[in-house]
């Protein structure tokens, strides 16, 4: 079938197998969801099955075998120019679909990040909705549909995507990375559902390193002031990490309050120092809370760019006395 090769989200192949099938694909579509799930691979198989020689997305045509290589004449594909999606690649884009296909029967754009497509792009772009060419089909993927305008949004057919079950994908990253069971299901909930963050460049960060910051972290004290600012000063060194980092904190918080309240341990995230939460698991429950508000105080300031070392050594000092 068309979208085998892509785990999960299967109302939505049904869907667009259906379109297929029926010839009634609409003329614009909005994949909505998390990013890394399979959004925009389901874009592309989508795109390869209406561009398919044989009409079924076969892979082995010379139009299947374009797509998968990103170099078919009739997709185009738009992503943001620095920060945003501009206008003037929204008038491009315009003129490139007014064009007969090439190739194929269909011209087909994917915009990536439709989220940042900026005030004047939006309102270029919704002229192509409201008036499309015949034979074109649009596909915009956003993980924040609430930023785009509403007369975009209603004038695609919306299709939201989920992450994947936590256990579904420790399977395949079983399979995938030759992982043991506890480090797919680690790996699996740090990742969030999300392939790309799961098979992405960060996995030592999650599976190793993430080991040494927490032990690291446990072993700080109230009365420990020089070791929690080399802790501070290391951890401001890891700009492009610090937001991973400070989710595995929470993490591990979070496991301590559910073994305080006596919950099942396959609910845990940090299933691989199951010894050091157990070790851990004196600390009250308002302790454990008042360390995550720590935390959540960090986040708020590091995100308005203050010193990065003087809001990360605030935040240790007060989980350490928490």
């Amino acid at each position: 079938m068309i979208f085998d090769a892509i785990t999960g989200h299967n109302q939505q192949k049904n869907i667009l197998q259906h379109a297929l099938g029926n010839q009634r694909v609409a003329h614009a579509y909005l994949f909505e969801g998390p990013d890394g799930i399979g959004k925009k691979l389901m874009a592309l198989f989508f795109a390869r099955a209406l561009l398919c020689q044989t009409g079924d997305g076969c892979g082995n045509c010379s139009a299947c075998r374009k797509v998968d290589h990103h170099n078919h004449p009739d997709i185009h594909q738009l992503d943001a120019d620095g920060a945003a999606i501009k206008i003037d690649q929204v008038r491009r884009l315009q003129q490139d679909l007014s064009l007969r296909p090439l190739e194929g029967g269909y011209k087909i754009c994917l915009i990536d990040g439709a989220e940042q497509l900026t005030t004047s792009a939006a309102n270029a772009l919704l002229k192509t909705l409201e008036e499309p060419q015949p034979g074109t089909l649009i596909i915009l993927l956003t993980s924040q549909p609430q930023k785009l305008l509403p007369t975009i949004c209603s004038r695609c057919q919306r299709l939201p995507f989920s992450r994947l079950p936590k256990q579904q994908l420790a399977t395949i990253l079983m399979q995938k990375l030759d992982l043991s069971k506890v480090e797919a299901t680690v790996l699996a909930a740090l990742s969030e559902g999300s392939f790309k963050k799961a098979l992405g460049s960060n996995r030592e960060l999650f599976l190793e390193k993430r080991h040494k910051l927490i032990q690291s972290l446990s072993a700080l004290s109230a009365g420990s002031i020089i070791p929690t600012f080399s802790f501070a000063e290391e951890l401001a060194k890891e700009k492009e990490t610090l937001t991973d980092i400070l989710d595995f904190f929470q993490t591990f918080y979070r496991d301590l309050l559910l073994l305080k309240h006596a919950q099942p341990e396959d609910e845990l995230v940090n299933l691989d120092l199951l010894e050091l939460l157990h070790r851990q698991n004196k600390s009250t429950t308002a302790s454990l809370l008042k360390k995550l508000t720590a935390l959540e105080s960090a986040r708020f300031h590091l995100q308005r760019n203050v010193n990065h070392r003087l809001a990360l050594e605030v935040m240790l000092m007060r989980i350490t006395t928490a």
